[in-house]
This record gives C-alpha cells, structure tokens and sequence, in this order.
C-alpha cells in the first residue's frame, strides 16, 4: 500500500469512528455489552427444533464436595506464592468499559481495583510453574497481556521461567472501570480510542502483583473443595440454553452453574493460610450502566471482605474470586422486567426481551432494585454472597480434597480460527469463521438494552434501522463465503475481515491450560456459556483418561477436577453451544468464529491436552502472533490543560463541611477546591481517608482507619468550570451501622493540581472533626 494510500484509509477510520462515535451519542445507539436475563415464570415455551445432536462428553454434576477425587490424608508440597497490587487507572474524564455506553464517563472511586497474582509451581523443578493472574477488569486481552509478558522479560533472569505458556490473565469481568486499554479498535469505539495512562495504570500493577507473589514463594499445600451458592445468579438467556438438546440439560438440576471451586493455599513453614483462588459464574454487572464510580463490582466486593476478614490474622492474605462459564448468567437474581410503557410490571418477552416492541424498556432488577443508588446495594449484596460461600468452603477443612501429584504442567498456542479446520465426534468435518456480530449484538441486553428495533432472536431484517445503515456502509460487505459460514448468523459487523487502520477483531485466540496435581484449569479467552463451559469441562475431564496417563496409575488413582476461568487473554466475545447459536440471542450473535465455535475450542484443548502429562517435556506449536496495536491506536482522549482554584480560594480548602456529629448508618461528607485525579492516579495510595483521633482531644495524633480501598467511602470529582479549571471533590464516608467504634473523626482529601506551566503540585484538604456514635 503506498503511502497516499495508508494516509487516505487512516482518515477513512478516523472519520468513520468519529461518526460512529456521534451516532453512538446522539441516538443512543445500542449499549454493546453481555448482560443478563430473567426468571421466567409463565407462558408455554416452544423449543427451537435441534439440528442432529452429536453425542458430546459432558461432566458429571457435582454438588458440594461430591466427586473431587479420593480424599488423601495430606496433599503434596507446591512452591506457592500470592501478590496483589493496584490497577486504579483514571477514575474522571475516561469511559467505562463494558457498557459500551459514551455517557458512561467516570468521576469518582468507591472501590480501588486490583490485580491479584497466584503462582503454584514444582518444588522439584522450580522452571515448571504457572501464573493466574486475576484482574478486576472487563477481561483479559491481547496488548495487556503482551505488555505484562514484556515486564517480566525486563525484570531479569529471575523471571526468565514465566512467559508464553504459563502466564494467564484473567477479568473478573467487572464493567465499572476505565476503559481505553484493549488491543483492538471495536472495544476502542466506545472509549475513544487508547489511553497510555489506563494500559499502564493496569500492566504495572499486574507486574507488581507478579512480584510480589514471586518475592512471597515458599514451600506449601494445596486444597479444594465446592459450595452451592443458590441465589447469587440466574439465566438471562433461558430461552438460548433450552435450545440444548433434552438429553444434555437433563443432566443438570439447574440452567446455571450454581458451583463455587475454591483452591486454598497453605504455607507449610507455620501453617498460615495465604489466599484462596474461586471460579462462580456470575456477570459483573450489579453495578448499573448509569454507575460512573470505580468499583470492581461483585466479585471485587466479595474479594474486599475475605482479605478484610483475614487481614488480622493472616495479614497479607489474598482472596481472588475468578469468573467461570460467565456467558449467560447474571446478578439481577430477582428477573427482567418492562419498567415503562404499556407492559410497565412485566416481565419482558421471554424470545425476544422486548417491551411493547422495543428492547429499551426491559431491565433486570438486583436483590435492591429500585434504590435509584446505581445498583451499589445490589452489588455488595451479591457479592457477599459469593464472599459467604467462599468462608463456608474455607472453614470446613475437613471437606476439602487435597491436591496431589508431582505434575506442574502449563501449555499455550495462539491458534487461527478464521478458518480453522477439523472433525467433529460423528467424523463430519466443520471450520470456524472470521470473527462477526449478527444483529442481536446490537439489541443488548437486559440490563443493556439496545434502541429503534433491534431485538435478540433477531432475523436480520435489512431495514431494521436507518442508523445502522450508515454504520454498516464504514464496513466492508461480507463475501457469500461468510455470510454462509456464520449461518444462521445476520451479520451486523464484519470486524474479522477489518483491519483499516488496524484489526477491528480477533482471529488469533489464546488455547490455554494448567495442570497442578488432579487440578485442570481451562483458560478461555470468551465468555462460555453455562453449557459450553459444561461441556468444555466434560470433554477435557473425559479426554484425561487417556491423555494424561499418570493420573489414573498406580495406587494414586485420581479423578481430574476441571475448572474454567475467563475472560482471560485475548478477549473474543462469546461461546455459545450450536444449539444456543441458531436462535441467535446476544450470546449466539456475539460468537465470533460461527456455530463451530464451542466444537473447535473443544477440539483444540483435547487435542493438547497430553502436554499437561507429568512426563511430557513438550510444547504445542506457538502458532501465529496476534497484531499488537499499543503502538499505533487511535486516541481522542484530550489530556488534562490545567487546574485552578476559584478566586480567594486554594487547593483543598473545604467548601461545605462536615456536621458535629453523626449516628451510625448516617452519611458524613465534605466538599473541597480540588484538581483533576488523572494528575496523579494514586496508585497503591489514597484520594481520600477518614482519620480517628487516636490521643487525647485535641492531642493531634490520627490515624488512618479509612481509605480507598473501603466500600464505604466515596470519592467524587466534578468539573465545576472547564474554561477556568475549577473542580470540586466530594468524599462521603456511609457509616456503617456496626463495627465503627465511637470517636472522633475527620475526612482528608489528597489531590495533585497541573499548573498552566504543566508542573503538578500535591496538596491535601481536611475537613473538621465531628464524632461518631
């Protein structure tokens, strides 16, 4: 391509996102994000008919702690290391990512986010380890992940041992934090491009959560064991899994995975538990799409009270809450309902979530729904469930199953799926597809609706929207090839055979594994769906038998425990069953790879899986390297110009004040002169703190008992005039109702300001003392 011609197709995508971007905001396009679905409580239900099922492996339900294997007396000894540090980005002035919603811009923190590092490796052969990096981001991706890989590869040779295949990086899939950090220009659409500042913010924290753990390695045992956590998700999708034949859902007493796995990490120097890592499958999105306070949603909540609640005794302890088959399932445990119009109190239209016609009407509810508190309520609430059947596992030590077994055994291939070939169980052979969204992509859902007409179970009627008809002439056609492919797919987006300025899409996806003892853990870069996740496990678990001989030899007879994390890596949408596929829901129309999609991952995983064998001293094949964008993204994000006081006043002076007193489960806050927070992100620090008088009124000596890391303090910035750059900063301690001794205490506000010279300068601002209780 000559240069006139790279000059000519960059100005084409630039013009091309900016008006996809002003459509976006000016029609309230489709929010692009996975959301959730109700209980369906009436009406007759009509089963699409199935195409011929193929007989697939799937797992046998387990409930409790039934089935993990013959329990040993004690597991073997592991090198075991945990690390967590943060990854708060830009809290103001930056979008969210998930929502895919432009009005979703951040301007505050109730919750820093974090990566949170778990590194198992053999005590034998110290080289043979892995890394299970949890992030309370949307999800794993490419340049994050190539970023990260890259830090490693600077620390030196004490880290030359990590790298390709064993280095996983999972999202807790949260959807209330900065976006601007993802490899690929579809994410970037909504988020106006790629901010250095929010890649950064996350790669360096990751790295030091890597280094921590690293520093942390000693000698210990690993355990597991299973809860059943009933009421902290349910299908959004029922409709999509009851295309399923009968057969496969009559193996399972619900439509969701109601299981909680939680491996606990034991030093064996002194005995001291030092974190626990969990799979629960459960969407992070309890925070609503109107939230634009960091947090890190439900899991981040649940992970918050567990190292809370072993701070003291373990200090330094680290819980990660993984996701698992995340795809169709959600927080809003109390349905979908039309919140307005005709059908206001109902529930929505169980094919298509609709509303009198429309998707934007329907929403799903939280335990607090209605609460208008941008589903913060709602958000601690599940995620304390999820924390309680965490504690439950935890403490019931006698049912946990040890982990045994030399084999510390890691595998990665990048693997090509837009036209990946291979043979189905019954001898038929089936390929994948260039990535694309059908239609339903752009319905939402639930808590995500879509606008004008589009509807999941969406036909692809060509005149469905005006709007989208623009959008759709910025891309190429799709060839007859491809619209066969993705069958019965309507293709909205062609974004696998985009790379105008760069790849809009996936192609190349992330096959990967790790094996500890009788533990398998499948590292999915989509979003698998309840079944697909079941038959993912199933199949690896059924595949064990004879690809890893050393499990079943001998006298240590074990039975493989699979568990499957995700998001993770390079971030390639959904996985939806075949079945799930043809009626072409959010879940079937955001399967990039076509309706072999879930068959190939499975194919390619059992195909590999010998390399996780004890004996195996080999690797699969590299594959081909996905592009990597960091270098060239599209950025529209303006930086911060400067920051002003108003006239007579300075940086952190208060301009409303606390009261002299409040009762517990009041509300204290004051308001300060303040900067903008992307002067300085703060990280592993404060925006703010509430202070306890620690001596004698009066002594002056205080100390910290609240800081950002605490639910229950807020932190807010508001531009108050952008042409003289003022701004103001609230921050809001929710006093708990119990637990807070009385005292006195005080808010403190930490902020940098940027002069018009581009010099930042850090102050502080406190309020007055006021007592509590």
């Amino acid at each position: 391509m000559t240069c006139k011609s790279v000059a000519v197709a960059v100005t084409t995508a630039v013009i091309g996102l900016f008006v996809f971007t002003q459509l976006i905001a000016t029609f309230r396009l489709p929010e692009l994000d996975f959301w959730r679905w109700s209980k369906w409580t009436g009406g007759d239900l009509t089963i699409v008919e199935e195409t011929v099922e193929i007989n697939y492996p799937l797992e046998t339900e387990t409930k409790e702690t039934e089935n993990l294997g013959e329990r040993q007396s004690t597991g073997d000894q592991y090198l075991l290391g945990v690390g967590k540090a943060d990854i708060t980005g830009p809290v103001a002035e930056v979008e969210f990512m998930g929502y895919a919603n432009l009005s979703q811009i951040g301007s505050g923190l109730r919750q820093r986010i974090y990566s949170r590092a778990f590194i198992i490796g053999d005590s034998q052969n110290p080289n043979d380890r892995f890394i299970y990096m949890i992030l309370d981001t949307q999800s794993g991706d490419t340049a994050i992940r190539h970023g990260i890989l890259q830090g490693l590869q600077n620390l030196g040779s004490d880290y030359a041992m990590y790298g390709e295949s064993n280095v996983a990086v999972v999202g807790t899939h949260q959807h209330s934090g900065p976006a601007a950090w993802l490899n690929y220009l579809l994410p970037q659409i909504t988020s106006k491009g790629f901010d250095p500042q929010s890649y950064s913010a996350i790669v360096d924290g990751a790295l030091l959560s890597i280094q921590r753990a690293h520093e942390s390695l000693e000698a210990g045992t690993l355990s597991v064991g299973t809860t059943d956590i009933e009421d902290a998700n349910i299908s959004r999708s029922l409709w999509a899994y009851l295309q399923n034949p009968a057969s496969q859902r009559a193996q399972y007493s619900d439509n969701v995975d109601k299981t909680m796995t939680l491996l606990k990490f034991t030093r064996s120097s002194d005995g001291k538990d030092i974190g626990v890592l969990s799979w629960f499958a459960v969407h992070g999105t309890s925070m609503l799409g109107n939230n634009s306070i960091v947090t890190g949603d439900n899991k981040g909540v649940a992970a918050y009270l567990f190292e809370r609640a072993m701070n003291e005794t373990n200090p330094g302890f680290v819980a990660g809450f993984s996701q698992a088959n995340v795809g169709d399932t959600s927080p809003n445990v109390e349905g979908a309902y039309c919140e307005s119009g005709a059908q206001a109190g109902q529930q929505c239209d169980f094919e298509t979530s609709l509303c009198d016609g429309t998707s934007e009407a329907c929403h799903g509810r939280g335990p607090y729904w209605g609460l208008n508190d941008y589903g913060t309520k709602s958000c601690f609430e599940i995620g304390t469930r999820q924390f309680n059947g965490a504690q439950g596992i935890y403490n019931n030590t006698d049912d946990m199953t040890p982990i045994a077994g030399a084999a510390v055994k890691s595998l990665h291939s990048y693997v090509d799926f837009s036209n990946y070939t291979f043979q189905l169980p019954n001898g038929s052979i089936a390929h994948t597809c260039p990535a694309a969204l059908g239609y339903s992509f752009a319905a939402g859902t639930t808590d995500g609706p879509g606008a004008f007409d589009f509807k999941q179970n969406n036909s692809g009627t060509p005149d469905a929207s005006p709007v989208w008809a623009v959008v759709g002439g910025l891309l190429k056609e799709p060839s007859p090839e491809q619209k066969a492919c993705q069958a019965p797919k309507p293709i909205l987006l062609d974004v696998g055979q985009q790379d105008v300025p760069y790849a809009w899409a996936p192609n190349i996806v992330d096959i990967q594994m790790f094996r500890v003892g009788q533990l398998i853990i499948i590292i999915s870069p989509g979003e698998a769906t309840t079944m697909s996740g079941r038959r993912w496990r199933g199949a690896i678990a059924n595949a064990s038998a004879s690809a890893l001989p050393d499990l079943s030899s001998g006298n240590s007879s074990q039975t493989p425990i699979v568990v499957l994390g995700a998001p993770a890596n390079s971030y390639t949408h959904y996985i939806a069953t075949e079945y799930e596929y043809q009626v072409q829901r959010y879940e079937g129309a955001s399967t990039l790879y076509g309706a072999n999609t879930l068959n190939a991952y499975i194919n390619v995983s059992t195909d590999f899986l010998p390399y996780l064998a004890a004996d195996s001293t080999s690797s699969p094949p590299a594959g081909p390297q996905p592009p990597i964008n960091t270098n060239n993204s599209l950025d529209f994000i303006t930086g911060v110009v400067f920051d002003a006081p108003p006239i007579l006043k300075s940086f952190g002076d208060v301009q409303s004040d606390v009261a002299a007193s409040y009762a517990l489960g009041s509300v204290a806050n004051a308001t300060f002169v303040g900067a903008n927070p992307r002067n300085n992100l703060r990280l592993e620090g404060t925006f703010a703190a509430v202070e306890m008088e620690a001596g004698d009124a009066g002594s002056g000596d205080w100390t910290t008992v609240r800081d950002d890391q605490d639910w229950e303090l807020v932190y807010e910035w508001t531009r108050t005039n952008e042409i003289l750059g003022t701004s103001q900063v609230t921050i809001s301690w929710e006093i708990p109702s119990e637990g807070v001794a009385p005292g006195t205490y005080r808010l403190r506000y930490y902020g940098d300001a940027k002069s018009v010279g581009g010099t930042i300068t850090p102050f502080t601002g406190v309020s007055a003392a006021f007592t509590v209780g």
